[in-house]
């Protein structure tokens, strides 16, 4: 049986643009520090072993996952923990891609995903490949599935995510601190309107010209806050009781409420 509760830990990391060595170090520390207040479930923000992102990604990206794997199957499997690894910069095969790993309590890596949406405003698509399939997987029993940043802008993706079933979903993101209403907006809007539990883990900082504006949070499927964090570097937690989604999907039974053969979104 599934657990009935999940501690959440968002590690919300300040990264060094195009510092590979650094971050992976950093990442490291700050995954361990929050590892002693024995989350079940770890996650990281978008592209941290780079930074969003370099011009040049082929000094400082991954090599199709190979360092992100080593350091978090080991640290998953020391700390007893669940680790979604935010997203590195990922080359494979020639190409670059926005990638995120999960790692289950034994350093198994469960699930890998590919960023779909690129953020054309700043040109992301010229650096990343985009991927072409969703990532639905389990941690402790609990039906999970991840975006990447700029996909939250895309309701359809995570309404797809929801009808094959989905408990909590994970966003990492590197989101700007200019459009941080827009984060925490969309977010709830999520979490509300697929009634599920929502852990958003956003960077802070600085990368050349482009300020991050934290404000991690973790979301209940009411829409209610249960941790935020500030603008700077920050580790926040909080409990999910799963308990809710039987009373919210059984009193404004949305899903059933559905009428799929008037909608047209392609």
């Amino acid at each position: 049986m599934p657990a009935e509760g999940l501690r959440i830990s968002c590690v919300q990391m300040d990264m060094r643009l195009g510092d590979a060595d650094y971050n992976f170090a950093h990442a490291e520390a700050l995954v361990r520090a929050a590892g002693a207040d024995r989350p079940d479930v770890v996650v990281l923000p978008e592209t941290w072993n780079t930074g969003f992102f370099p011009a040049d990604l082929a000094p400082c990206a991954d090599r199709d996952g190979e360092r992100t794997r080593e350091t978090f199957s080991r640290l998953a499997r020391e700390l007893n923990v669940n680790i979604v690894a935010g997203s590195v910069a990922d080359r494979r095969d020639g190409r670059f891609y926005n990638t995120c790993y999960v790692f289950d309590r034994s350093g198994r890596p469960i699930a890998s995903y590919d960023k779909i949406h690129a953020f054309t405003p700043m040109e992301e698509e010229k650096a990343f490949a985009q991927g072409d399939r969703l990532c639905r997987f389990t941690l402790d029993g609990r039906n999970c599935g991840v975006i990447i940043c700029y996909d939250l802008r895309f309701p359809e993706l995570t309404r797809t995510l929801a009808l094959k079933g989905l408990d909590l979903l994970f966003v990492v993101s590197q989101w700007p601190e200019k459009r941080s209403f827009h984060l925490q907006t969309l977010s709830r809007a999520r979490a509300i309107e697929n009634q599920m539990f929502l852990a958003l883990c956003n960077s802070c900082g600085a990368a050349g010209e482009t300020r991050y504006g934290g404000g991690s949070a973790v979301i209940d499927p009411w829409g209610e806050t249960l941790a935020q964090a500030g603008r700077e570097e920050e580790t926040i937690s909080a409990e999910l009781d799963f308990s809710v989604l039987t009373d919210i999907r059984s009193s404004i039974n949305v899903f059933r409420d559905r009428r799929p053969a008037l909608y047209d979104v392609r």
